[in-house]
C-alpha cells in the first residue's frame, strides 16, 4: 500500500508555527512533521506531530528521510541555523527530494541608522570600545563570544539562561523580544546602553529593537548573515505554500 506523501518542516522560528497549521489545512491527507533542534526548552504546539532533538548530521538527516518516506522538506529554521539548513540541502540533493527555504529579507539600514557590519560575533565582540556598555540580543548559544571582555559591561536577553555564569556586573533578561520600539528605547536607556549588537535575522518580530536603536542614535553591530547553500527559497509563507503546491501538482517526488 503506497503511504501518503510527507512534508517534513524544520521548524524554529514564528513563521514556521504559523506554517505547520497551514500545510496541515491545505494539505488534508498528506502527513506533516515538524522538527525543532531542542535548543529551547519551551516549545510551542504547532497541532502537528513533532519531534524534538538533532538528527545526527547529514547521514542521520538522510535515515530519517528515507525511513519516514518524506516527499517535501520544508527549512524554516533561523536564517543563523547555518549547519542544520546545510545538512538539508545536501541529504535532500543526494536522496533527490525537493527542498524548499524560507528565506525572509534581511534588515537593510535605513539613512537615520548607524550600523557597523561585521561577518562573526567574534569580530563584532572585538569592535567594542572598552567600557562599552552593551545591549547584547544574540542568543544564548553565542554569548560565549563575547564574555572574555572584562572591560565592558553588557545586558543580554535571551529565552532561555546560558549554560555559562555571566561576567560580574553583566545584567541578564530571560524573554522574547516586545514588539514595541517604545518599549524597547526604555529598555536601552534605563541600562545606560551605548552600543546595540544584534544578528540580521530579519522579520518584523525582533525589530523593534533596530528602530529603537534609531531613535536613540544608538551604533548598531550587525553580524551579517552565514552563507547558505543554493535552494530553491521563499520570502514569506504565501511564497512557500505556492511552490509546495506546485510541487504537489506536478507530484514530482
Amino acid at each position: 500500500m503506497t503511504r501518503a506523501d510527507h512534508i517534513l518542516l524544520l521548524a524554529g522560528t514564528f513563521e514556521a508555527r504559523q506554517l505547520a497549521k497551514q500545510l496541515a489545512d491545505r494539505f488534508t491527507g498528506v502527513r506533516v512533521m515538524a522538527s525543532f533542534a531542542g535548543i529551547v526548552k519551551d516549545l510551542p504546539d504547532l497541532g502537528v506531530p513533532t519531534r524534538v532533538g538533532g538528527f545526527g548530521g547529514i547521514a542521520g538527516l538522510s535515515d530519517f528521510l528515507r525511513s519516514e518516506d518524506v516527499t517535501l522538506v520544508i527549512d524554516a529554521t533561523h536564517p543563523f541555523a547555518a549547519q542544520m539548513s546545510r545538512n538539508a540541502s545536501e541529504a535532500c540533493r543526494t536522496l533527490r527530494l525537493p527542498l524548499i527555504r524560507l528565506e525572509r529579507p534581511a534588515w537593510t539600514a535605513l539613512p537615520d541608522d548607524d550600523w557597523i557590519l561585521f561577518d562573526s560575533m567574534r569580530d563584532a565582540a572585538q569592535a567594542l570600545p572598552a567600557h562599552a556598555r552593551a545591549f547584547l540580543a544574540v542568543g544564548r548559544k553565542e554569548i560565549g563570544q563575547f564574555t572574555w571582555r572584562e572591560d565592558i559591561c553588557c545586558l543580554a536577553r535571551m529565552i532561555e539562561a546560558p549554560q555559562q555564569p555571566l561576567p560580574a556586573g553583566w545584567d541578564l533578561i530571560l524573554r522574547r523580544p516586545p514588539q514595541s520600539s517604545s518599549e524597547e528605547a526604555d529598555l536601552l536607556r534605563k541600562h545606560g546602553i551605548t552600543h546595540v549588537v544584534t544578528k540580521n535575522s530579519g522579520g518584523e518580530r525582533s525589530y523593534a529593537k533596530i528602530e529603537a536603536a534609531r531613535s536613540l542614535k544608538l551604533p548598531v553591530l550587525m553580524i551579517d548573515r552565514p552563507q547558505l547553500p543554493e535552494a530553491e527559497t521563499a520570502p514569506d509563507l504565501t511564497g512557500v505554500l505556492k511552490k509546495a503546491q506546485e510541487l504537489m501538482d506536478r507530484k514530482k517526488f
